[in-house]
């Protein structure tokens, strides 16, 4: 019963989102979606994953993707929960699609904490003693020398071309094909 329950809501899911950027498909049980816009402060990357037992059981919630490092984790914390309490109340029912919604729904009010904590990291900065005008131009010098490498858009999609999901490389990527070297060395000849 649950297979077929799962079977019918990643239909209905496939139809509803079909043409929305912010959902991804992962495999037939997992699934992503953004909340917000992409590479703003507020927004989020909510992975669903359903188990055997679902929607007799909670699905796997989580906001581990690389895409939310930005988020304090005691926000992500609290998005958790509060997803798992709607989860809780939706149980033996199809509700990814009610989990998502209402992610998207109540972003602000999940998000807000974080706003916060932005807030008292810009206040805290501002409110840093000054310092010598020499001591800041040598601060300036220093920070040029450590600024990292822009990527292009193009080399980021490739770099994430190469990766799965959760920004890691796939299983064997650096593997030397075997044949293909010991074509090109000659090591596979054997003398007659």
């Amino acid at each position: 019963m649950p297979k077929e329950d799962q079977e019918e809501e990643l239909e209905v899911l496939q139809s509803i989102y079909e043409c929305d950027e912010c959902f991804k498909e992962i495999n037939s049980t997992t699934f992503q979606y953004r909340i917000g816009d992409e590479g703003e402060a507020m927004s989020f990357l909510l992975e669903v994953s359903w188990g055997e037992d679902y929607p007799d059981v909670t699905p796997n919630i989580s906001l581990d993707a690389f895409y939310n490092n930005h988020i304090h984790r005691e926000v992500k914390d609290d998005i958790l929960q509060r997803l798992k309490e709607q989860a809780e109340e939706n149980l033996g029912l199809a509700m990814t699609f009610t989990l998502i919604e209402w992610a998207k729904e109540n972003r602000e009010e999940l998000m807000a904490k974080q706003l916060e904590i932005l807030e008292n990291k810009r206040i805290e900065g501002e409110n840093k003693p000054q310092e010598s005008p020499e001591r800041q131009v040598e601060q300036v010098v220093g920070n040029k020398k450590e600024k990292k490498e822009q990527l292009t858009k193009a080399q980021k999609r490739r770099l994430a071309d190469r990766t799965d999901h959760k920004g890691e490389r796939p299983r064997g990527w650096d593997w030397v094909d075997v044949v293909k070297h010991l074509s090109k060395t000659g090591g596979g000849k054997q003398d007659g």
